[in-house]
């Protein structure tokens, strides 16, 4: 949790495992064969913090500078978010903080300012996730826990998302 990777090695796994109010950030160039990761926990930074991951507005720059260093260019990146979940009511009223949405909110906001368009996100509803990238191919998966996983990003999604 709050943290960044990233790989331009084929055959690499980047994951996020249990996310659910937090978002799993993918970033990817699919030209380089290049992607990175990033477990965002929190929408904004309280200020100097050497957890640059766990903070959107940290961790959208620090991905993309990490994943720039192997090779990806700005210009060719996609992002992918998994996560954002409200896993959590209070009291009886069931209101919540809505951390997740705020979350996937600051993250987008973060991508926007640097240009970088989301091609597929699966954010939202009441259930931890799984995030998988899969460097080389780019592929992108989700599953919901106790559910199956689907591709978000990758050759199959996109000639998915072509039929319809």
């Amino acid at each position: 949790m709050g943290e960044i990777v990233s790989s331009a090695n084929a055959g690499d796994v980047l994951a996020c495992v249990g996310l659910g109010s937090c978002i799993g950030l993918a970033l990817i160039d699919r030209r380089a064969g290049v992607a990175g990761l990033a477990h965002v926990m929190l929408p904004v930074s309280p200020g100097e913090t050497d957890q640059v991951g766990k903070f959107a507005d940290l961790a959208v720059p620090a991905l993309v500078e990490e994943i720039g260093r192997l090779g990806a260019a700005k210009h060719r990146l996609d992002a992918v978010l998994v996560g954002g979940a409200a896993m959590f009511s209070f009291g009886t009223t069931g209101t919540t903080q809505e951390i997740g949405k705020r979350n996937e909110e600051a993250v987008r906001s973060a991508l926007d300012a640097t240009r970088i368009p989301v091609r597929a996100a699966e954010t939202g509803g009441d259930r931890g996730r799984t995030m998988r990238v899969h460097v080389g191919t780019s592929r992108v998966t989700s599953r919901e826990a106790a559910g199956a996983e689907i591709e978000l990003y990758g050759d199959l999604a996109i000639d998915l998302r072509r039929a319809a």
